[in-house]
């Protein structure tokens, strides 16, 4: 098989799993870890949080369920909360680090609890764990590219998101089994 085919074919298979995920319309609910992480090389000589030039990835993840993610141009509360209230029911509790945007959850239909990073990474059942694991697995996984071109990294991502939800080797060939069928 000649490298080009190769590339085209896993391309169009990202593309349909980037879909099979964006079509899923499930709200999550009960308790749910909300996040942001910012994906892109280091640079060296770079102060301060060198975020510049680095894609923003927002996401909840219902804990011991699945994970939602989206590129997002800014973290203001004003491009986060309409996704969280897109992607999250009402009378859920959602566990957030202690970032400003997120104050928005105190006067919404959330029950909002606060973890500072600062002092402290759990606090009993208060904790981000389960997003923070799933960005380490992701930044781990993508590393093998050695970079990725921004205009696929978004089916790189779903790639990554759909690997983490449907669990198990067998249940994503099953999976992968039926997205084929679907395409072809």
């Amino acid at each position: 098989v000649h490298r080009n085919s190769a590339i085209r074919f896993f391309h169009k298979l990202r593309c349909a799993i980037a879909s099979k995920q964006q079509n899923r319309a499930a709200q999550f609910c009960g308790a749910i870890e909300i996040d942001e992480s910012y994906f892109g090389g280091v640079r060296k000589g770079k102060r301060g949080r060198g975020a510049a030039g680095k894609v923003i990835v927002f996401g909840p993840l219902k804990r011991g369920g699945k994970v939602y993610t989206l590129p997002v141009e800014n973290v203001r509360r004003d491009t986060l909360l309409p996704v969280i209230q897109r992607k999250v029911r009402p009378d859920s509790v959602a566990y957030t680090d202690g970032y400003t945007a997120y104050n928005a959850l105190d006067v919404s239909e959330f029950t909002h609890f606060r973890i500072n990073h600062s002092r402290e990474f759990v606090d009993k059942h208060n904790h981000i764990n389960g997003i923070e694991n799933f960005w380490n697995q992701v930044k781990r996984h993508l590393r093998k590219y050695n970079g990725i071109p921004k205009q696929n990294f978004e089916l790189f991502l779903k790639k990554c998101e759909w690997r983490f939800n449907e669990g198990s080797p067998k249940q994503l060939l099953e999976d992968l089994k039926i997205i084929l069928k679907e395409q072809y």
